[in-house]
């Protein structure tokens, strides 16, 4: 058998007397003898005994474990009055989540229900292992993936408890969303036995919303970074020193910068106010991004670039929003809201660009509850089987367009041009032609939203002949281009007049580099930097590129330590 194989009979062993979960998308693979031999150099073989646990949900995942022998199920609610059990596993088999490579806490108890065996590695030396073995690294990555797919489709993981229209609920629900965390959302407005829950832990509806967390603790109205602690999200502090590359934004590009900056050596601490993966986090599925022929979510690419830059060293810090940049003897620091100001040699803009809005009355009251500016799968669970609405022509548009498709009952794209080509890539545009239940309506922009409490409908306009419609939905996702983030930046760089940061020859620094702002040892990547191409791939690139230029810099400047 070589290295590599996954298999279902390769190993010699009883059968297992529990029913093990198939190997479902690839989320549950065998090892094959190989490599358990690999591993074994490195790890504790060790008898378990039924009733066993190997770890706790809520717990960080403190080694790689692989059943040598025996059973074990993977529990949510473990000895509370919602346990229910997600998996289980036989020989062969390893344990683990996503969290095991990001050093989150975990969202499952595995409980031994069989005796046997199994194999123990430290995290850390499977980390290791994995970066030095791209078969197997390939292997663990991709399971870990999709069980972290499988348990956000069980609504497994942490409980938010509020009001659809509630503000805080909405900005919760985003956070968990954005960065793909397991949760159940259990709306009051619709759960009958929502308030029956909220009597018996002893919170009246006015202290909504609420985390539980793994049954009983319970998080009333927690901010980001208090939820993001509870759950076990990796935030380090910054330290007393000065790093050698700030990276602010892990969208495409700076995840990129992050990934060759630690790779080469340079101490890099990466900082997002919300998540890692920007706008692309939201695209539900690019299709011409270079190596993935069969295309690739937003949250998966992102996902991915985060353990790569984990591996070489990067640490990444999500809440935490810049708030100001200020130039000292050759340093910098960025200011963080609610938080220590990081020092570093140099920095990187990677902040991006946020979604534009709709100029209609009332749009922030249908936010969340009706208008959404991203088609990711928790927003598709809000409108399957229901007639949906898209604004934009763009290439967000049409990812959504065709995402969508395949859950609601229809897809109407309100365009304000009269041709797609115009702003969307040709393989798009020939896919909405095929794909049935997608209706175009061009020279349409909306002028008014209808609905109480939640959206009903929308009232939209030809520009051209002035004939009105009104079009029942209560879903509507908004992509009409995006503003740049550069409010925190303001007087410390040059940004051109619809904001965005200059840079290379036009910054009004002689010296600039390509990338480089009138700061030196400033660059801005990716969607934030005037004249950037707006795509994925462009973003790898320039974060790719402005860390060899970095190099360049030091080398004259002597800034670096």
């Amino acid at each position: 058998m070589g290295r590599g194989h996954t298999e279902d009979a390769v190993m010699t062993r009883a059968p297992a007397t529990l029913t093990e979960t198939p190997d479902l998308h690839g989320a549950y693979p065998r090892l094959d003898e190989r490599r358990i031999a690999d591993l074994s150099q490195c790890g504790e073989r060790r008898a378990v005994s039924p009733g066993e646990t190997l770890y706790r949900e809520g717990e960080p995942i403190g080694a790689f474990i692989v059943i040598l022998r025996g059973t074990v199920a993977m529990v949510e609610g473990y000895r509370s009055e919602e346990e229910r059990t997600i998996a289980v596993h036989g020989p062969g088999r390893f344990l683990g989540e996503l969290g095991l490579l990001t050093g989150q806490a975990g969202f499952l108890t595995a409980l031994v229900r069989e005796p046997g065996e199994i194999l123990a590695v430290p995290a850390d030396q499977v980390r290791t292992l994995v970066a030095g073995d791209p078969a197997l690294g390939d292997l663990i990555l991709r399971a870990y993936l999709t069980r972290r797919t499988l348990l956000i489709g069980m609504d497994a993981g942490f409980r938010i408890i509020g009001s659809r229209y509630s503000p805080d609920a909405r900005r919760l629900r985003e956070f968990a969303a954005r960065n793909r965390l397991p949760h159940r959302w259990i709306d009051l407005e619709e759960d009958e036995e929502a308030e029956a829950l909220l009597r018996q832990l002893g919170i009246s509806p006015q202290e909504t919303p609420v985390v539980i967390w793994h049954g009983n603790q319970v998080l009333r109205n927690p901010t980001a970074a208090t939820l993001a602690r509870t759950i076990g999200l990796p935030a380090p502090r910054p330290g007393n020193g000065v790093c050698d590359l700030i990276v602010v934004g892990a969208g495409p590009a700076g995840l990129a910068a992050s990934v060759y900056g630690a790779s080469e050596g340079l101490t890099t601490v990466v900082l997002d106010a919300v998540a890692a993966g920007g706008q692309a986090s939201t695209s539900s599925r690019i299709d011409n991004y270079l190596g993935f022929p069969s295309g690739i979510s937003g949250a998966e690419l992102a996902e991915r670039a985060v353990i790569q830059a984990a591996k070489f060293g990067a640490q990444l810090t999500v809440p935490a929003e810049a708030s100001g940049l200020e130039a000292d003897n050759g340093r910098y620091s960025v200011l963080v809201e609610g938080g220590p100001a990081v020092q570093g040699h140099a920095v990187l803009i990677a902040t991006g660009a946020r979604y534009r809005k709709l100029d209609v009355p009332d749009l922030e009251k249908y936010e969340g509850c009706g208008v959404y500016y991203a088609a990711t799968p928790f927003e598709l669970r809000m409108c399957r089987q229901a007639p949906v609405v898209i604004v934009g022509g763009g290439n967000s548009a049409g990812q959504a367009a065709l995402f969508l498709a395949s859950s609601a009952s229809s897809v109407r794209m309100l365009v304000r041009g009269g041709d797609l080509s115009e702003s969307m890539s040709r393989y798009l545009t020939d896919a909405i032609g095929r794909t049935p239940g997608i209706e175009i309506m061009f020279h349409t922009e909306v002028r008014e939203l209808l609905g109480d409490g939640s959206l009903r409908a929308v009232r939209a306009q030809n520009n051209q002949t002035g004939q009105s419609i009104e079009i029942e939905t209560n879903a509507m996702f908004v992509f009409i281009g995006a503003d740049p983030h550069t409010g925190w930046l303001a007087g410390a760089v040059a940004l051109d007049d619809r904001g965005f940061v200059i840079t290379g020859n036009g910054s009004p620094h002689w010296e600039a580099l390509p990338l480089e702002t009138g700061q030196p040892g400033v660059f801005a990547v990716g969607d934030v930097r005037s004249g950037s191409v707006k795509r994925v791939a462009s973003a790898v690139g320039e974060g790719a590129m402005a860390v060899r230029l970095l190099h360049e810099r030091f080398a004259k400047t002597g800034n670096r330590r």
